[in-house]
């Protein structure tokens, strides 16, 4: 199984869950030339991140990449303990991640995609910044009493760690939630995830 990532990118979240899973795998590190070299273009014509290649089967899309990875590996509990009930509580917080969090980011990343008058920039990303501050206020609620975002640790938790790394970067308000606070701080303790931003260049 080989993951291509690029660092920093929601594809670390992938690399995260595969150590996670504790089996070997490889990954291939893209920067923004390779993303769009032929090579990777032929495995994704779209050149973003992440793939995934498990012999003659390529998979894109991250939360595809999460369930297979979670199927492939289930002894790790990455979808849950294999009940109906767990996997769709880890499923409800990774969509929560990839359809409503990971997308609020674009403004600040690449506002022009929404507007062209750069006199307006600074409003679009005034309106991204209090859409995600309510986003992570939903997710500091759910971490009152949980140590993970499903209850137990599961392909939704890096995906929303990326996330928390982003909005430190980007100055998204996280003041006064004190719940994330401590979930980022697992994180960052956590084995597999130091493992994964070391070979990524980010630790």
């Amino acid at each position: 199984m080989k993951l291509y990532s690029k660092p920093g990118a929601c594809s670390t979240a992938d690399h995260i869950a595969l150590q996670w899973t504790g089996q070997p795998f490889e990954v291939e590190l893209l920067n923004k030339d390779t993303l769009k070299g032929p090579e990777f273009l032929k495995i994704n014509p779209a050149g973003a991140v992440p793939a995934l290649v498990d012999g003659d089967f390529v998979l894109l899309q991250n939360a595809a990449i999460m369930g297979y990875i979670a199927d492939s590996f289930p002894q790790a509990g990455l979808g849950g303990d294999g009940s109906p009930r767990q996997r769709a509580e880890a499923t409800r917080w990774l969509a929560f991640v990839n359809s409503d969090v990971h997308p609020a980011f674009s403004p600040l990343f690449a506002p022009g995609k929404f507007i062209a008058d750069e006199s307006q920039f600074d409003a679009i990303r005034a309106a991204a910044h209090k859409r995600l501050r309510g986003l992570f206020e939903t997710a500091d609620r759910q971490l009152a009493d949980k140590p993970w975002l499903a209850g137990f640790r599961s392909f939704a938790d890096p995906y929303f760690y990326i996330t928390l790394r982003w909005a430190a970067g980007t100055k998204v308000d996280l003041s006064g939630l004190d719940n994330l606070a401590a979930y980022r701080a697992r994180m960052d303790a956590d084995a597999g995830v130091q493992a994964a931003l070391k070979a990524e260049g980010l630790a």
